[in-house]
């Protein structure tokens, strides 16, 4: 009884915040629920060193099966796979092709915008041709799956039309987490949307942390969208924030195409897939960057001493215009109710550590199914499970309940240490004030000499903590002023500003960037295979006159780009610079001694005048 009142309970709190979720037009799959596609899935496992073999067929495996996790021994891999179209599954075809042109499925053609290259320099156009090289080579979902997940999806979906998100509510350290699990049957976001990647089974996840009073009253503080690899303090935002959009209360959330990452606001995102260089690379890249901008100060505002260097970026488009079929309460789908993950948690969760589709042994994972809620893929369970308030950065912000407590319970800590702190000055600076005599009284005695060097010394040493103990209590009153004055602030009403917590807030790109015209981007996306090609021709035909035909060469593409992306005037600028510097080079090389010479010269005379004219005055 008591179980069936708390599943009630957790229920109705979901219900109460649960999203509206906003996809974009050509969408091909939508949050359901995990059953259906386990139930259409087989369970596969992949032993070191060995084939993959099935363990369940399709149509054999259920959620309490698949709990069982047969043949689970060390380095052992399960996973699912979707099952692929056969020949009499035509019938299904048809049915999601139908589902395609009836008007009320939501599904409409998707456009793409503006090329994502042409966001971008050569530098990361090359590394996404290499990157596109190297995705043939290694392990990467079968084009036949992505096939396979439609039909599987437009079955589901002509039987009924069900949009579910697994609910879980956790209490931790004050917070109340209403956890909303979003479960996809595919990411097709390479294939489909010109992103990184697709993999089988997509878990995503929204959460609301709420806060409750004395009388038991809840009230929604903070929201944490999943997107990518964006951790802590950079997934939240404040309730009050104006980014942070609402409808009738519930918090509304823009899925992006195919990936399904989760953003605030409506628009297209430039996402960076990051890779490492080679140490020798990311040594020579950092120093020249430094030189540039910190050294020769050229656009030393988009310097940042917080950007790894050592990592190479690919750019992807996440599209999150939030044009397509909308999901949540009042919207064009409404929720199901929700299948509940709570104490006592369903065998499925908490047993199954497999991934939730084809495992292809992608050194980079980014083809590889996730693993469940519960877990990571190496089978660890994962932080926003165990942890959800620190993994949005929340374990060191309190509760607007327990606020004043917090700040009552500090002042009398450091009420507690400044008397303790007043306590040890004062019997340090009587003991500092008697070595002081007795320094006095041995100073110029010569058989003394030795106990004058010691108290001396403890002189020392005693007044560097005694100068010590004071900063910190200058620190502590400070820091005591600042509290009763933020408590004041708070009890009237006031609040820290809403975004002080974020440091790398991510943004759609503008709209003038949206509005690029098509020979930019068919400029991006030829340049790189112009270039190459290029540089063929000239170490072809022109080897006699090398380095003058590549120095011509790397200037006109430069300068075609810099037109392209409207920077004529900086790269002007920054070629005059570079040429400067080249042209020193020069001078240095054919003048070095004479150079030097004029240099010493110089800076005697500057020595023998400011001297001269000290004297004088």
């Amino acid at each position: 009884m008591a179980n069936r009142e708390n599943a009630r309970d957790a229920e109705a709190l979901l219900r109460r915040f649960e999203p509206v979720i906003r996809f974009t037009k050509g969408e091909w799959f939508y949050p359901m629920d995990a059953e259906p596609y386990v139930d259409a899935c087989s369970l596969w496992v992949r032993h070191p060193d060995e084939d993959a073999v099935c363990v369940v067929s399709s149509g054999e495996l259920t959620l309490e099966r698949l709990a069982q996790q047969p043949e689970d021994t060390t380095g052992a891999v399960h996973y699912l796979k979707i099952p692929t179209p056969k020949e009499d599954e035509e019938r299904g075809r048809r049915r999601a092709r139908r589902s395609q042109k009836d008007p009320d499925w939501p599904r409409e053609t998707f456009r793409a915008g503006r090329g994502r290259l042409a966001r971008v320099g050569y530098i990361s156009r090359l590394a996404d041709a290499l990157f596109s090289l190297v995705l043939l080579a290694r392990g990467r979902v079968p084009g036949g799956d992505v096939e396979g997940a439609r039909v599987l999806y437009g079955r589901f979906m002509e039987e009924k039309e069900r949009f579910k998100y697994h609910g879980r509510v956790v209490r931790q350290d004050g917070w109340i987490v209403l956890q909303y699990w979003l479960f996809y049957a595919f990411n097709d976001w390479r294939s489909n949307f010109f992103g990184a990647n697709d993999h089988e089974g997509d878990w995503e996840k929204v959460m609301v942390f709420l806060s409750e009073s004395e009388s038991g009253e809840v009230h929604p503080e903070w929201t944490a969208y999943a997107a990518h690899e964006e951790t802590g303090d950079d997934l939240r935002r404040r309730w009050d924030d104006p980014e942070l959009e609402k409808s009738d209360g519930h918090p509304v959330v823009y899925v992006c195409a195919g990936s399904h990452a989760s953003r605030y606001s409506r628009g297209e995102y430039l996402t960076e897939l990051a890779f490492p260089l080679p140490r020798a690379l990311a040594a020579v890249r950092r120093v020249a960057r430094r030189f540039w901008y910190v050294t020769l100060r050229q656009y030393a505002d988009q310097y940042s001493a917080e950007v790894p260097y050592e990592m190479f970026t690919i750019p992807f488009v996440d599209y999150g215009r939030g044009d397509g079929l909308s999901v949540g309460p009042g919207q064009d789908r409404e929720w199901d109710p929700p299948r509940l993950m709570i104490d006592p948690l369903p065998s499925w969760v908490a047993g199954y550590r497999g991934l939730w589709g084809l495992y292809t042994r992608d050194p980079f994972e980014g083809e590889d199914a996730p693993a469940g809620p519960m877990y990571d893929r190496d089978k660890t369970i994962s932080r926003e499970w165990y942890d959800p308030v620190g993994w949005a950065g929340l374990d060191k912000v309190a509760t607007r309940t327990e606020e004043l407590d917090v700040i009552s319970r500090r002042q009398a800590e450091i009420e507690v240490r400044r008397d303790h702190l007043r306590s040890e000055i004062r019997e340090k600076s009587h003991r500092l004030k008697a070595l002081g005599m007795d320094a006095e009284a041995t100073r110029d005695r010569s058989h003394l000499s030795k106990l004058y060097e010691t108290e001396t010394k403890h002189i020392k040493e005693l007044s560097e903590e005694v100068e010590a103990m004071r900063a910190e209590l200058t620190e502590d009153e400070v820091l005591g002023e600042s509290l009763r004055d933020h408590a004041e602030r708070l009890r009237n009403g006031g609040r820290s500003p809403v975004r002080a917590h974020i440091a790398h807030a991510t943004r759609p790109v503008s709209e003038a960037e949206t509005r690029a015209g098509r020979v930019a981007q068919l400029w991006a996306s030829i340049s790189v295979g112009l270039v190459l090609l290029t540089l063929i021709g000239v170490f072809t035909y022109q080897r006699q006159h090398l380095l003058s035909a590549l120095v011509l060469t790397i200037a006109m593409f430069a300068f075609i780009e810099a037109g392209f992306r409207r920077r004529l005037t900086r790269f002007i600028v920054s070629v005059n610079v570079a040429l400067a510097i080249v042209g020193a080079l020069v001078l240095l090389q054919h003048f070095f001694w004479q150079i030097i010479v004029l240099a010493v010269l110089g800076i005697g005379f500057y020595i023998l005048w400011e001297n001269l004219r000290e004297l004088r005055q």
